[in-house]
């Protein structure tokens, strides 16, 4: 017989639409958060066990079956995995490693309910009274199939339907009604200050454009115009005419984050009435874990047990208005008794700006790509210091061994009693030696990993992946420490790449043990998919000249736009001054300190206030900083130290007071020379010890050559334009705004140069040069 239609009114069209996945995962997961660590098929396997399953079945077998179905105005959408006519069966194939037993509950729960909503919507297209409906549970390593099976009325399958369907259309419909609201809201969003700074319209102007053309665009603004507020009120008022899903702020350091949110809160309440704004800030887990010494699941930690039977109720209660900061939903996490970092996460699918660090979307595994890819959002990004994005993308697409890894591994308590993980490491251990006798010096590159250590490396990771699949229970870190570099290290040697990337190895001294790295030089091929993903990005800093270098390291698109907003500063309110007759080279570091010591203190004496001293090493400031406070007591002082928390780093800068005097020595590069903002008598003053250059070493060298193969301006591309941008990032630290005034020494024969001089700000009136 034919099967009833879903229950409820039909709309000729439908005004919701939801994938069979996204439904279930809304409505039909339970139990508790369950994140004990097996290994996972990856996607290619899991592509390759769909098609492993689907080949041995029989020749009537229908593979990916498109298929959807109606409840009143909501429409689902999906495919099926399999449909096996003969025995009337439906098939939802999942792959998987290790014991179906250690199964979570709420996991084969979940697969249960798309397993039936598919079947109903077989039955619906078909036109079939009753159904078996099958979970095929594939294991990738043995190739042995689980056969899970239940057979059902359409009638039963339809009421299945019709329950997911219904407990998701309410949301929908709500969901429909803020977005509706946003947009409204977005279109009218007035500038939440009474005019633009100079530079600040111009900036916003060029970020709208970009967003309606869906382009990428490449923007250098100097520092101090508010470069924040101004790219999230063009990007956001441009929202609702280009259908944009989400805005996501991506930032490097947690002072960027601070000041987007701070600059949301501002346009949120810009209007008469609040912007029913969706914000959510996305912070790293050991930021947000509550119970740090306990592994993530219910019988370890109190806030993983019944994390998604509660999460409707925190979910709910969250999304009431208020901004979703770290706070915020950790004071709501905690009085629905889960975890506050995976309640984040579960926000990002219906905050509308998210804000967070780059890694959610740059990394290989990041949080809201694959959010984006899987639930089909058109996405905006707002790439801020996007001139820290090259050295954060290589350490994301890069990979090391390292010896100390693999000794403690070795020692682990699962390599003493297992005889087969002892074996595999024993083998890794002796392809590394092998390599470490080929080797003149202490630094050599290879052209390709050796077949030996590559063979070792993959039997190594096989083994461990066995090994832990069968026993989830275990708890190894240093096992797992050695085992997830190991799979970050073959992942990548997968797609080695010669011209963008290298592979070497390096002693830490004589008869020293190795570190093997696969190191990503130019991370272009592993961004340009993301940027590819976006409906627009807009990438923005003080610092992106020349532009070409940015756009060649960054995988930027052929189309993208560049653009350099003019200072709204006057070069009266700066005096930049080379300090001609000292060099800061590694050769005359000893020479350099007393010539240093002595314009540090003829400056201040000369102009008493706060002052900022950057330095190309922590070696090199303890150096100045001693030999200051030994000629010049009387002068206050405080210095950057190693390793500094969050809490230091705080009082330090809560020393730059508006009436107070002192010199604060720092290390160019590090947390106090960007992303700090310092205005009026706070700082006045900052000296530039250094040109910023990388080191001279091995691996810088190869860059070079690398860089110079790819795009022929090696040098440059190594090491002047990341040099400069650090020094030009912490000289903006002075001026802030057009009130402020300020002196800044370049000190440095260099920086006389004009292939130097051409890189530093061309409102800048440098003396000396």
């Amino acid at each position: 017989m034919t099967a009833p239609a879903a229950c409820g009114p039909q709309d000729d069209v439908p005004r919701y639409t939801v994938a069979v996945r996204a439904l279930c995962e809304f409505t039909a997961r339970c139990g508790d958060l369950d994140l004990r660590y097996t290994p996972a098929p990856t996607a290619l396997e899991g592509i390759a066990g769909h098609a492993r399953v689907a080949a041995g079945r029989g020749p009537g077998y229908e593979a990916e079956i498109t298929l959807q179905g109606r409840y009143g105005p909501l429409r689902v959408r999906g495919r099926a995995d399999g449909f096996d006519p003969a025995l009337r069966r439906l098939e939802e194939v999942k792959t998987h490693r290790g014991s179906l037993a250690r199964h979570n509950p709420g996991q084969r729960a979940l697969h249960w309910a798309q397993a039936k909503v598919y079947g109903w919507l077989l039955c619906t297209a078909r036109g079939l009274d009753a159904l078996e409906v099958a979970l095929v549970y594939l294991d990738v390593d043995s190739g042995q199939q689980t056969v899970l099976t239940e057979t059902h009325t359409a009638e039963a399958l339809r009421a299945h339907f019709d329950g997911q369907c219904a407990r998701y259309l309410a949301w929908a419909v709500s969901e429909a009604a803020h977005r509706a609201a946003r947009d409204a809201a977005l279109a009218a969003l007035a500038f939440p200050h009474p005019a633009f700074r100079g530079g600040q319209r111009e900036l916003a102007a060029q970020v709208w454009r970009a967003a309606t053309a869906g382009r990428c665009l490449l923007a250098q603004a100097p520092t101090g115009i508010g470069k924040t507020v101004a790219t999230l009120f063009a990007q956001l008022k441009a929202a609702p005419g280009q259908r944009i899903d989400r805005v996501l702020y991506l930032a490097a350091k947690t002072s960027g984050r601070q000041m987007a949110l701070d600059a949301l809160a501002q346009l949120a309440g810009s209007g008469g009435a609040p912007v029913p704004l969706r914000v959510l800030e996305l912070v790293a887990r050991e930021k947000a874990c509550e119970h740090p010494g306990s592994a993530c699941h219910g019988q370890s930690c109190p806030l993983a047990l019944g994390f998604f039977d509660r999460l409707a109720g925190a979910r709910g209660v969250a999304l009431d208005g208020r901004p979703l900061t770290q706070a915020r939903v950790r004071e709501v996490a905690l009085a629905h008794g889960i975890c506050p970092y995976y309640l984040s996460q579960e926000l990002a699918r219906w905050a509308d700006v998210v804000v967070g660090d780059y890694n959610y979307w740059f990394d290989g595994g990041a949080l809201l790509h694959a959010l984006a890819q899987s639930l089909g959002w058109r996405v905006a990004l707002l790439v801020d210091e996007a001139h820290n994005l090259v050295e954060r993308a290589r350490g994301m697409y890069g990979a090391q061994l390292p010896p100390e890894l693999l000794r403690q591994a070795r020692q682990s308590a699962t390599a003493a009693r297992e005889p087969g993980v002892k074996k595999a490491l024993a083998a890794v251990r002796r392809a590394l030696a092998a390599l470490e006798r080929g080797m003149e010096g202490d630094y050599a590159v290879h052209a390709d990993l050796p077949a030996p250590l590559a063979g070792a490396l993959a039997r190594c990771a096989q083994v461990l992946s066995e090994h832990m699949a069968a026993h989830p229970e275990q708890f190894d870190a240093p096992l797992l420490q050695w085992y997830f570099a190991l799979l970050q290290f073959n992942g990548l040697l997968e797609g080695f790449d010669t011209q963008h990337a290298l592979i070497d190895s390096q002693r830490a001294g004589p008869r020293q043990p190795c570190t093997v790295s696969l190191r990503c030089i130019v991370p272009a091929p592993h961004l340009a998919p993301r940027w590819a993903a976006a409906h627009t990005a807009t990438l923005f800093s003080a610092t992106l000249q020349p532009a070409h270098y940015h756009a060649d390291l960054l995988g930027l698109p052929d189309t993208h736009g560049a653009t350099e907003v003019a200072a709204p500063f006057a070069a009266s309110q700066l005096q930049v001054r080379v300090a001609r007759h000292i060099s800061t080279r590694w050769a005359h570091r000893a020479a350099s300190v007393t010539p240093i010591v002595a314009l540090l203190a003829r400056q201040f004496a000369a102009q008493p206030g706060n002052y900022l001293a950057f330095f190309s090493s922590y070696d090199y400031l303890d150096q100045v900083a001693g030999a200051f406070a030994a000629q010049h007591p009387g002068v206050p002082m405080w210095r950057q130290e190693r390793r500094m928390g969050e809490a230091a780093q705080r009082d330090f800068l809560a020393r730059f007071t508006e009436g107070g005097q002192g010199i604060a020595f720092a290390v160019l590069g590090g947390a106090f020379a960007e992303g700090v903002d310092l205005p009026g008598r706070r700082l006045i003053g900052a000296f530039l010890c250094t040109l910023g250059l990388p080191q001279v070493n091995p691996v810088n060298e190869q860059v070079r050559a690398r860089m110079q193969a790819l795009f022929g301006r090696g040098h440059d591309y190594a090491y002047l334009y990341p040099g400069l941008h650090k020094v030009v990032q912490a000289a903006g630290r002075v001026i802030r705004s057009p009130e402020d005034r300020g002196v800044v020494h370049l000190i440095d024969d260099r920086f006389a140069r004009p292939e130097v001089r051409a890189l530093l700000p061309a409102w800048w009136r440098v003396e000396g040069g």
